[in-house]
C-alpha cells in the first residue's frame, strides 16, 4: 500500500531528475546528500516502486517515475504560485478590493486615485461598484464589500466609519454676475434660479438652514443626487448651485466657482464593515483616498 508523499520528498526527487546528479541536487536544495538519499529511499518506499536509475552516467527517472513526473511539477508549481502570491499579498502587491462608491464618485475623483493606487500594485484588481448611499451601507453591512465611500452616513453598529468634511463652492454659469465676487455670500442666492441635491440629504437640510436663516429663497429649478449633474446642469446655464469643491473643479473651464458664505461642508464618510478583517490593500486604499482630498477639507 502506497503512502502519501510529503513535499520535500517530491522536490528531492524533481531535482535529481533535472539535475541528473545527487550532489547538484543537494547543492540545489541546499541540505546534504545523504539527505537526498534518505528522501528518495522513503519516496521510493512509500509508493512501492524504484524511481531511478543510472544511465550514461546520470541518473534518470525510471518508468513508473516518469509517470509521475508531470504531476509532481505541477503540484510543485501551483505551491510556487501560492508562496509567489502570498509573498505580493504581504507586501501589498496583488489582490482584489472590491469598492462601493456614490456614482459622482466613479466618473470624477475615483478614476485619478484608483489609477495612482494600480501604478504601484500591478497585481491588485478592483471592483467599482456606484450606488445610492442606501444601497451602500446595505452592501457594507452584509460584508458584499470591502469598503464604501459615500455621504450623510448617521453611524450604524456593522460599520466602522471615518468622516471628512470638504469644502464647498458656488458654481455659476460662464459670464453670471458672480463672477465679479470674490466670494458668493447667501444673500446672494435669493431668487436666484438654483439646482440642489436631493431634498431628503444631509447637507441639503444644512444648506436650507443657511438660507432660512439668511431669509433668502433661491428658486428650485432642478433636483438631482449628484453633484456632477449639477454641475453639468449648471455649466449649461440652468442655474447656479453650491457643490463640493472636489466636483466643481472637474468642470474647471466650463463653469466658475467661488467660496461660499458662511461654510457649509460637504461631509463625506468612508466606511467598512467593523466584524470583517480588512486586508492591507482595504486600508491602504482608504488611507489613498484620503490623502487624495486633504486639499479640500475643511
Amino acid at each position: 500500500m502506497t503512502t502519501r508523499p510529503r513535499l520535500r520528498q517530491l522536490e528531492a526527487l524533481k531535482s535529481v531528475v533535472d539535475h541528473g546528479s545527487m550532489t547538484r541536487a543537494a547543492q540545489s536544495l541546499e541540505i546534504s546528500q545523504p539527505a537526498v538519499s534518505r528522501l528518495l529511499a522513503d519516496l521510493s518506499h512509500g509508493l512501492g516502486f524504484t524511481l531511478l536509475k543510472r544511465k550514461n552516467g546520470r541518473l534518470v527517472p525510471t518508468q513508473e517515475a516518469s509517470y509521475i513526473l508531470p504531476d509532481i511539477t505541477r503540484v510543485l508549481e501551483v505551491l510556487k504560485n501560492i508562496t509567489d502570491t502570498s509573498q505580493n499579498v504581504h507586501d501589498k502587491t496583488a489582490g482584489h478590493l472590491s469598492i462601493a462608491c456614490l456614482p459622482g464618485f466613479a466618473t470624477s475623483h475615483l478614476p485619478a486615485v484608483v489609477t495612482e493606487f494600480l501604478k504601484a500594485r500591478p497585481d491588485v484588481t478592483i471592483t467599482l461598484e456606484p450606488d445610492r448611499p442606501e444601497r451602500i451601507l446595505e452592501w457594507i453591512v452584509g460584508e458584499q464589500y470591502d469598503c464604501g465611500i459615500t455621504d450623510g452616513f448617521d453611524g450604524h453598529p456593522a460599520i466602522e466609519s471615518t468622516t471628512l468634511n470638504v469644502r464647498t463652492v458656488c458654481i455659476f454659469p460662464k459670464g453670471h454676475r458672480f463672477q465679479a465676487l470674490k466670494e458668493v455670500d447667501a444673500k446672494q442666492l435669493d431668487k436666484e434660479r438654483f439646482v440642489h441635491t436631493r431634498r431628503d440629504s444631509n447637507f441639503y437640510r444644512s444648506l436650507n438652514d443657511v438660507f432660512r436663516k439668511a431669509s433668502v429663497s433661491p428658486i428650485h429649478v432642478v433636483e438631482t443626487r449628484q453633484f456632477t449633474a449639477a454641475c453639468e446642469l449648471v455649466a449649461q446655464g440652468v442655474g447656479v448651485s453650491v457643490v463640493s469643491e472636489l466636483d466643481a473643479r472637474t468642470y474647471d473651464g466650463r463653469l466658475d466657482f467661488r467660496p461660499f458664505a458662511p461654510r457649509v461642508p460637504h461631509q463625506i464618510s468612508l466606511v467598512r464593515p467593523i466584524h470583517k478583517l480588512p486586508s492591507k490593500i482595504t486600508l491602504d486604499f482608504l488611507e489613498d483616498f484620503k490623502a487624495s482630498l486633504s486639499d479640500f477639507e475643511v
